[in-house]
């Protein structure tokens, strides 16, 4: 499952410790990514392939189908993921200056979703999904003299059966140094 073309120049397996430390913020029973691959793309942008379970939802009867929170909470989780790896990594443009303390500081307060869409073209089943997050561009901003990075981001998620959401979101990197 691919969200677009772009050439891979360099893929990373699952990092565990990293994983874990990224869900650290989220209630136990809201974990849902359990691996993530990040891979390097031109023009120092990164997308990252992830497998989850939602055992149960963490706020509402079971649906029998991934619903659209859980799709923000499942872009977060691989969000995050993209970002610390790819900081550790220094895949970047626009974050080449963070370390993982930098990501650890900024995780919660300052990265920021400034708009999210979905669209589900068939259900997808919260217990075995797969997904995709694809950072299209990151350009810096200075509105008002405060430096501001703002991120154009791609996703996907489906399943065996044939379910599929995808979707499109930007992201805002507030208090950005």
């Amino acid at each position: 499952m691919t969200v677009t073309g772009a050439a891979v120049l360099r893929t990373y397996a699952t990092d565990k410790a990293l994983l874990s430390r990224v869900l650290v913020p989220y209630k136990k029973h809201c974990r849902y990514l359990l691996t993530a691959e990040v891979s390097a793309l031109p023009d120092g942008l990164a997308r990252v392939e992830g497998a989850f379970a939602i055992s149960e939802s963490c706020y509402i009867e079971d649906t029998g189908h991934l619903n659209a929170v859980e799709v923000n909470i499942a872009y977060n989780q691989m969000m995050y993921y993209l970002v610390a790896k790819s900081v550790q990594e220094g895949l970047l443009a626009g974050l080449q200056s963070w370390t993982l303390e930098d990501f650890w500081a900024h995780q919660l307060p300052d990265i920021l979703i400034a708009r999210f869409t979905s669209r589900f073209q068939r259900p997808v089943n919260p217990r075995d999904f797969h997904g995709e997050m694809e950072l299209r561009s990151m350009d810096r901003r200075s509105p008002g003299g405060k430096p501001l990075l703002m991120a154009t981001t791609t996703y996907r998620y489906g399943d065996v059966q044939g379910g599929r959401c995808d979707g499109d979101a930007t992201l805002a990197f507030v208090n950005f140094t």
